[in-house]
């Protein structure tokens, strides 16, 4: 995932990631793993601001679509 790559380039370690965004080190490693079934906007704004990152939204059909990022996640 993007955020777990960006924060190892950054050298900077989970639980620092997650204690300067607010959140638990637990939900920090979760949702980086894709198991996390409720972030909250707040959360993954936050989260984002500690990378240098930003959300940026495309219209639909110019990416990917839910359905095609489960079924790649369900590749081994």
């Amino acid at each position: 995932m993007a955020v777990a790559a960006r924060r190892e380039a950054l050298g900077l370690k989970q639980r620092a990631v997650a204690l300067q965004a607010g959140v638990t080190p637990e939900s920090l490693s979760r949702f980086e793993r894709g198991r996390s079934a409720e972030l909250g906007s707040r959360k993954l704004l936050a989260i984002l601001a500690v990378l240098g990152m930003e959300l940026q939204f495309t219209e639909v059909g110019t990416s990917g679509s839910l359905d095609e990022l489960r079924r790649e996640r369900a590749k081994p």
